[in-house]
């Protein structure tokens, strides 16, 4: 039995952190639904965005937040509409959204309204800047509220370097395993008090959280952002390989290895050297950009293969950057099930799975969902709705059947 097999959750999201969470919860077994209003989520349409084709029968821009979804289209301003979105919320253990929470208020999907109705449900919200505070009703995605105000950018940028470009979404994906992880701890909580409960994630706050080390150690005197030329320890650190690839490596033990590294790298007249062989030492000196000037020099005699072999053969730890393309063809993503392969019209493409794993559910589907309002009928006629209400509902704009995706 998968582990959330049984359990019913209804989806009112856009774009990734808020659908990519029901995403998981549908791996994990749980049955979703997803809700969406005539416009449809403007990321079935961002395939443009990301260089990547958008149709109906092809739109892995979309699908990679959801997967094992049905669909159905909502005017949830309608009393119809409405009335479909509770009888869906009477039958589901969770509700999921991002839409801010002044719109809710104004639809009767806000928390406190929903609590009253429906006691057992689990009201589960991203967040751009939190509940409270001046920020709070801020339009917000990840690229501002994750990796800008949360310092995301401004700290992992190698000093005077612009930011980084991000790829798409690289908060929101994290966002979606924190709220993933709350959303069951409610359900658990709710086994014990039979009640619902409030769970909310911020971009802002996770990103914060994630730039935790960071955070607490600025407080001493830790600066950031930080020159690659001028790290603590050198053997923690970025290189750049004679092939025009950059290497990591990470052996925080200075001290002990650093003969070591110097006779791997070709660099024996420097072993015992008074100069270079001691952490301490080339901190209180301020010799550590010669230190990192040395190991460029070197590492550009090596390919990155070379390199990787050379310092794991003696137990350093040390990887490469690795490149999507890198990735696609890295084993070890294989023998793990990190990525998976799902069939396309134009051919198979490869897609991340959730980082959780279960033995109860070794191989998660990822089921294909369809188009805008692809179950809209299913879904009415099971809450009790007859053929004649629901073709009248269509009728009157309350609800929408099938709808294909047409290109803007």
């Amino acid at each position: 039995m998968k582990p959330l097999e049984g359990i019913k959750v209804v989806d009112l999201t856009t774009y990734l952190a808020a659908p990519t969470t029901v995403r998981v919860l549908g791996e994990w077994g749980a049955d979703c639904i997803k809700v969406e209003s005539a416009k449809g989520d403007p990321a079935r349409t961002q395939g443009a965005v990301f260089n990547m084709p958008y149709e109906d029968d092809e739109n892995l821009a979309f699908d990679v937040a959801n997967f094992n979804k049905k669909f159905i289209t909502l005017n949830l301003k309608s009393p119809t509409g409405i009335d479909v979105m509770y009888k869906m919320l009477a039958e589901a253990d969770v509700f999921v959204t991002n839409t801010r929470t002044k719109s809710l208020v104004k639809l009767g999907l806000d928390y406190e309204t929903l609590k009253k109705k429906f006691p057992r449900l689990i009201f589960a919200q991203v967040l751009g800047y939190g509940e409270h505070g001046p920020e709070k009703d801020t339009a917000g995605f990840d690229v501002t509220c994750y990796m800008a105000r949360g310092g995301v950018f401004g700290t992992t940028v190698n000093r005077g370097d612009a930011p980084m470009i991000p790829t798409n979404g690289f908060g929101d994906f994290q966002v979606s395993m924190m709220l993933a992880s709350g959303i069951c701890a409610a359900l658990y909580n709710r086994t014990r008090t039979g009640e619902g409960d409030k769970v909310t994630v911020g971009l802002h706050h996770a990103a914060v959280f994630a730039l935790s080390t960071g955070l607490i150690s600025a407080q001493y005197g830790n600066p950031y952002p930080k020159s690659r030329l001028e790290v603590v320890n050198p053997f923690n650190n970025v290189y750049r390989t004679g092939d025009d690839k950059w290497i990591v490596i990470c052996c925080p033990e200075y001290d002990r290895d650093y003969e070591k590294i110097m006779r791997l790298i070709g660099r024996e007249d420097l072993v015992g050297d008074a100069r270079y062989k001691k952490c301490d030492d080339i901190n209180a000196n301020g010799l550590n950009p010669q230190v990192v000037g040395i190991l460029d020099e070197a590492f550009k005699k090596f390919t990155r293969d070379e390199l990787l072999k050379l310092f794991k053969a003696n137990d350093l730890a040390c990887e490469g950057a690795y490149e999507p393309l890198d990735i696609y063809e890295d084993e070890q993503v294989w023998a793990n099930a990190i990525l998976k392969k799902i069939p396309y019209p134009s051919g198979e493409r490869n897609v991340p799975s959730s980082p959780v794993n279960f033995a109860s559910n070794p191989d998660p589907a990822f089921v294909v969902g369809g188009s805008q309002g692809a179950h809209t009928v299913e879904i009415m006629e099971h809450l009790g709705y007859s053929r004649e209400e629901i073709q009248k509902a269509v009728a009157d704009g309350d609800v929408e059947g099938e709808k294909r995706l047409k290109k803007l």
